[in-house]
């Protein structure tokens, strides 16, 4: 599927993407957020922190950087971008009295952003979207300024045998018909499972992003293995 069909994919979804993401996780991906928001401001010691949220989505992500670090939160602007502007303006509706959250509509793979901009990158279920996926890796690294994190949170290979394969039954079978049930597309969360079934495993995952440049690469298995958070320093 190229880009526009998947942005037109995620537009159609817009208005069930939310309450489906909550359902679909039995309610774990909210702290799946959390562990991602903190985990790229970890290293941050400084005020003036400029964060970058790519696939940034209906803003969930964008948001927890703004709350895991109070320390800092006050001097914090977060960048959201993503490449499918309905998502972005329906995540704007929780940005009521929150305007250190700046919404843009562009593309991973060619950020409008000088080089070392930012102090850490994150991303939430988007790098299956992205192909290749070397591009958006290249230029997560060439915008982070040195010494700053790339995280990226991703479901782990649907390959891989989770709970004694009962998470597989969950992912092939019943995922998808609660997506369809919910939204009417079924195209939609077809094009979920079958990108879930092909992703990399975590070990491979880790070879592109040295492959991109990355000094410091590992991941961290979350809920048994369901997903992944991929971490990679400048």
């Amino acid at each position: 599927m190229n880009d526009s069909a998947v942005a037109g994919m995620f537009g159609r979804i817009v208005r069930f993407y939310d309450v489906l993401n909550r359902v679909l996780s039995l309610g774990f991906d909210q702290r799946w957020r959390a562990v991602l928001a903190q985990s790229a401001l970890q290293a941050v010691t400084h005020n003036k922190v400029v964060a970058l949220d790519l696939a940034a989505g209906t803003l969930d992500v964008a948001l927890a950087l703004r709350r895991v670090r109070p320390d800092i939160s006050a001097d914090m602007r977060v960048l959201a971008l993503d490449f499918c502007p309905p998502m972005l303006e329906r995540g704007r509706r929780k940005l009521v009295g929150e305007n250190a959250v700046l919404p843009v509509a562009a593309d991973a793979k060619k950020l409008p952003l000088p080089d070392a901009s930012v102090h850490c990158v994150t991303m939430a279920f988007g790098i299956r979207n992205i192909t290749p996926r070397a591009i958006a890796f290249d230029e997560m690294l060439r915008v982070l300024k040195k010494g700053g994190r790339a995280c990226i949170l991703e479901f782990g290979s649907g390959r891989e045998r989770i709970w004694g394969g009962v998470y597989n039954v969950y992912l092939n079978v019943v995922l998808p018909r609660i997506g369809r049930f919910f939204s009417g597309d079924s195209a939609a969360y077809d094009y979920l499972v079958e990108t879930i079934r092909a992703f990399p495993t975590a070990t491979t995952l880790e070879d592109e992003l040295r492959a991109a440049g990355f000094a410091r690469v590992w991941h961290i298995r979350l809920t048994s293995g369901i997903v992944c958070l991929h971490v990679g320093e400048k």
